[in-house]
């Protein structure tokens, strides 16, 4: 692999996947993650998820190769302005999230000489957050979604590439903005409507959700995902 030390801000349910992913295909080196509570990741280390963790961020980057950004999407740009200084020249900084666009017109000019940005997004996942949820064939098979821009780096790009293959997703190389269009009709859209119905369902009367059917459940499952991360999605797309 190209990589020996990886850093994985938001050890949540897709950054602690990539992690299990990793270690269960060969990855030798170091993997630390990166967030707000200590108790968390600690926990995530007993685990053996994570190697380190850090929640003073300049800290958990400054030894990577790679930084992973696996938080919701609306902290991206206030993360890279965090750690900018501290990332070494040569590291490359890559995403997991939803939207691509506005997250690379924001996080591009943002990063430091000699770092470069290369966005992605794996199709994966599932309703239950955290890394309890977590599973190492959760990529197996599964589309990533990576979106050069102008500014992307070839050879980033490609070790970016080699490290999803790695943990057997299937790449498929488009736009920003294309990805955008297709997952605002494909995935943001349809979890606008099953939070919509589940608010207007709830606001009618107390428990009227108990009485649903199986038809009810399978169109509001996606409903239970986390309320912060997809506010973010749809705010920047």
């Amino acid at each position: 692999m190209n990589f020996n030390n990886i850093t994985i801000i938001g050890v949540g349910l897709i950054g602690s996947s990539f992690a299990l992913a990793l270690k269960e295909r060969g990855f030798k080196g170091s993997i630390t993650g990166v967030g707000r509570r200590e108790e968390y990741l600690a926990r995530a280390k007993e685990k053996g998820i994570i190697d380190r963790y850090a929640t003073v961020y300049e800290e958990g980057v400054k030894d990577a190769d790679l930084i992973i950004l696996a938080s919701p999407v609306g902290q991206f740009e206030q993360i890279i302005n965090r750690i900018g200084s501290s990332i070494k020249k040569g590291a490359i900084v890559t995403d997991v999230g939803s939207v691509k666009a506005d997250i690379i017109k924001k996080i591009e000019p943002l990063m430091p000489e000699g770092v470069s940005f290369v966005g992605g997004h794996p199709i994966a996942g599932k309703e239950c957050p955290g890394f309890d949820a977590a599973i190492p064939d959760l990529f197996k098979n599964a589309k990533c979604i990576i979106t050069p821009s102008y500014n992307t780096d070839k050879d980033a790009l490609q070790k970016v590439r080699d490290l999803w293959e790695t943990v057997e997703a299937r790449i498929v190389l488009m736009s920003p903005e294309e990805h955008d269009m297709i997952f605002a009709a494909v995935s943001h859209l349809p979890h606008v409507v099953a939070y919509a119905l589940v608010n207007s369902i709830t606001e009618m009367k107390d428990g009227i959700l108990d009485n649903g059917g199986k038809g009810l459940k399978d169109m509001t499952r996606i409903a239970l995902s986390p309320t912060e991360l997809w506010r973010d999605i749809c705010a920047c797309n």
